[in-house]
């Protein structure tokens, strides 16, 4: 939540955050952190897995939290008005955003979350099999 916190601190309107890792990685955390620095009751922030977006406008600003893992294909993601919400002024996080890669802005940032162990996650700076290096944030 902390790391959330303070990467949301830096970001502008219309920012893109592009979250992947497997189940348990720390996403929906991260998540409740970015709300906790707009002003948003982190315990109001749940992974929209069913409902594919959850609006928290109370804040600062608004986040706008999507969940990619049901996503059968982009086109659902169009269809909910991604690309207003991606360019709005909102800070948008999606999870599970390597499913709807081509959908992304170019200046969408991307991190990836993994288990190191038990209670230990490493989060990575950059897309899936970025050849231009990540960097461990």
């Amino acid at each position: 939540m902390d790391l959330g916190a303070r990467v949301a601190e830096r970001l502008g309107p219309g920012a893109v955050l592009a979250l992947c890792g497997a189940l348990g990685t720390g996403k929906t955390h991260f998540v409740k952190g970015v709300a906790q620095k707009l002003g948003i009751p982190p315990a109001e922030v749940r992974s929209p897995t069913f409902t594919i977006l959850s609006v928290y406008d109370e804040g600062e600003r608004p986040l706008y939290h999507f969940d990619a893992y049901r996503v059968q294909n982009p086109d659902e993601f169009v269809e909910l008005g991604f690309e207003e919400y991606a360019h709005g002024d909102g800070l948008t996080c999606i999870e599970w955003a390597d499913r709807v890669t081509d959908l992304l802005p170019a200046n969408a940032i991307h991190l990836q979350f993994h288990h190191v162990a038990p209670s230990k996650r490493r989060v990575t700076l950059g897309a899936p099999n970025d050849a231009s290096g990540s960097e461990n944030v």
